[in-house]
């Protein structure tokens, strides 16, 4: 609709994953690149994680169309399933009979494909998506398909993609064998706001016009703060935007028509419902700067988010004094042990004097040498005595 007047070629802020659009950021370049070691070495679970609309698909399918040498790809991007029809859609995508099969015949033809694979010197690769919808049980067979190995190498490697529950899910103590199978991890964080401003223009541009718009600094800043940084989320906010440009007949984009936009799309309900993600970091974000009717910061959002890190740092401050207190409990004991066993020594020590003294008192102090000659005496002194007996 707005591309010949934009200049463009196609639509830049299309919600489709595409792999040719892909923007690669700081976090975004360090998954890509452990996604890629942890399957060339073939590490076992490999885990990313990621808030809503934060890039994990398009990242997944940048990595699928990289064709890896001698990988054989199944993907499963439905985990609304039990374990059986999760079998079903692995062995389907790995092209294997499923039909009228049950679970452990399913298992056994697994087996047999992951062995022949193997013997050919491929290498399977199973990526499930959305994996936060599966429960614990369906956790805990994937973990067992991991136990088909050679004695060097896995016959299946799995890599385990979702929403940031997923980690809260593997953290339950009956998931920690799965949990500790995971060799590599990634986890996808929002973009900040100069990554932000490099994602609008790099996407135009992939699109045939990188100056199609003109943005204003303060409209930057403005679509950073509604989005937090969520790409899916900036693209919703500029699609709009080109298309408020084009109704408007203009090229540049001001504050006004950015609040505009976020007006009418109802940004803070809609999409936040009065809460950020997790991941985002809410001190890179300017809440001074967007105090307005509406707005996520609004002085009462302000006061609750204040309420609450009051209420977290008095929790750190008891953890931390809990566990600051238990050595200082020990180190007292211990130096308590040692006074107790000091003052035994020493009264110890008190009592063997006073009874050598009173051995010195009762000593004479003129010892006759012989009888033959009793007036030559030997005059003992007491400081002479207390050196024999030192």
């Amino acid at each position: 609709m707005y591309l010949s007047f934009f200049n463009l070629t196609c639509k830049p802020f299309d919600l489709v994953p595409n792999p040719e659009f892909i923007f690669l950021s700081k976090t975004h370049k360090k998954a890509i690149t452990y996604l890629d070691y942890g399957i060339r070495e073939r590490a076992g679970f490999v885990l990313l994680t990621g808030e809503v609309g934060s890039g994990k698909t398009t990242i997944i399918r940048e990595l699928i169309n990289k064709h890896l040498e001698r990988v054989v790809l199944a993907k499963v991007f439905n985990t609304n399933v039990n374990t059986s029809q999760l079998l079903s859609m692995i062995n389907d995508d790995f092209e294997l009979p499923v039909q009228g099969k049950d679970k452990i015949e399913l298992l056994r033809d697994l087996n047999h494909f992951l062995v022949e694979q193997y013997g050919k010197g491929n290498q399977p690769l199973l990526i499930i998506d959305e994996a936060q919808n599966l429960p614990p049980e369906t956790l805990e067979e994937i973990r067992m398909l991991s136990n088909l190995e050679t004695s060097d190498s896995k016959l299946l490697q799995i890599i385990l993609v979702g929403q940031p529950e997923l980690r809260t899910l593997l953290a339950k103590p009956e998931l920690r064998q799965l949990r500790q199978r995971i060799s590599i991890q990634c986890n996808l964080h929002p973009l900040n706001r100069q990554e932000t401003e490099e994602y609008i223009f790099h996407r135009l541009q992939v699109a045939g016009n990188r100056d199609a718009l003109s943005f204003a600094a303060r409209a930057l800043d403005l679509i950073f703060i509604y989005s937090c940084g969520i790409p899916r989320l900036i693209n919703v906010f500029c699609d709009f935007l080109l298309l408020a440009a084009f109704a408007e007949g203009v090229r540049d984009v001001n504050e006004e028509l950015t609040r505009d936009i976020a007006g009418d799309l109802d940004f803070d309900n809609h999409y936040w419902a009065g809460e950020l993600p997790a991941t985002v970091d809410s001190t890179s974000i300017a809440p001074a700067d967007a105090l307005h009717p509406g707005s996520f910061w609004s002085e009462n959002r302000i006061e609750e988010l204040f309420t609450k890190l009051s209420k977290r740092l008095e929790i750190h401050e008891k953890e931390t004094l809990s566990a600051a207190q238990a050595p200082l409990n020990e180190l007292n004991q211990r130096l308590e042990q040692l006074e107790n066993s000091f003052t035994i020594q020493l009264n110890r020590a008190n009592a063997a004097v006073a009874t050598l003294n009173s051995k010195i008192e009762e000593m004479p102090y003129n010892l006759p040498v012989t009888q033959e000659s009793p007036d030559k005496n030997i005059v003992l002194k007491p400081g002479l005595i207390r050196r024999i007996f030192g």
